[in-house]
């Protein structure tokens, strides 16, 4: 599948690629980059058959984030930012939330998500990457909440997910200063789960450990980011609760058959991939 914004593509084993495809304008977004990604995204979790999708770029940046013309001149989201009475206001939040479910789609997938991080994760590159399971990143990359540069507060999701990967006295570091937050420190704070010499290594490590999750039951993994995404935002004694109703739904003894036969033979299992959704 090629779009404007991305290349995606089904390798052996259930890994999915998506990768950012504009190189020459550093990846920018626009308005219809969002609903792109949206929707490649909740197809693959209706098709079933993805057990990883790894989220990369090309060039010299991940992504430098909303394109800059987007808040200027005479086009449909200028029109939108023009607030000037309370049902222009009540329209526009209703427009930013439409874009911020275009990044939930990555959290709420069934399968996990690890972004591949080169050069500059800037802005709404920032917002994306936050939305991801996991992510690693290149020796040159930094990462940096733009939008405080340009007055304004990001709005995608970065400053509710960061807060909860990383320090929040980080968090808040980086959301009002804008300053940028390397490769290593990334690594030391826990945005990041490790660091390869270049794109190249970033990518391969990321595909790599996009197979090794993929090798197992999809069925438990998905259960896992289902239990892992709740207690995020829940109590510990309403974790639990979840859990119990989770595990009731998701426990297969005839999966745990196939995964422990693997296990004990070093191989990776042989299991049925998720079953198709239905769209609405």
């Amino acid at each position: 599948m090629k779009t404007d914004f991305f290349d995606l593509e089904t390798l052996p084993g259930g890994v999915a690629h998506l990768q950012l495809s504009r190189p020459e304008r550093l990846n920018t977004m626009t308005p219809a980059f969002f609903p792109a990604v949206r929707d490649a995204v909740a197809a693959l979790n209706a098709e079933g058959r993805a057990r990883v999708l790894v989220l990369s770029s090309t060039g010299r940046h991940f992504s430098a984030g909303m394109a800059l013309d987007v808040f200027a001149g005479a086009n449909d989201v200028a029109s939108m930012l023009q607030m000037a009475d309370a049902r222009a206001r009540l329209a526009f939040q209703d427009y930013l939330r439409q874009l911020m479910r275009c990044f939930d789609v990555i959290e709420q997938a069934r399968f996990p998500v690890i972004a591949a991080v080169q050069g500059g994760c800037i802005g709404g590159g920032l917002d994306l990457a936050a939305a991801c399971d996991i992510r690693v990143c290149s020796a040159d990359a930094f990462f940096t909440v733009q939008e405080i540069h340009i007055g304004m507060a990001a709005d995608l999701g970065v400053l509710q997910r960061l807060p909860k990967i990383v320090p929040p006295a980080l968090a808040r570091e980086m959301a009002y200063t804008g300053e940028r937050l390397g490769a290593e420190r990334a690594l030391a704070a826990g945005l990041v789960n490790a660091v390869l010499p270049d794109a190249t290594a970033t990518v391969a490590h990321a595909l790599q450990l996009a197979a090794t999750i993929a090798a197992k039951s999809p069925l438990a993994v998905a259960g896992s980011k289902l239990a892992i995404n709740y207690a995020v935002d829940h109590p510990t004694a309403d974790a639990l609760d979840q859990m119990t109703l989770l595990q009731s739904a998701i426990f297969d003894i005839g999966e745990m058959g196939r995964a422990i036969a693997a296990w004990k033979a070093k191989e990776s299992g042989e299991f049925a991939p998720l079953m198709p959704v239905k769209p609405v």
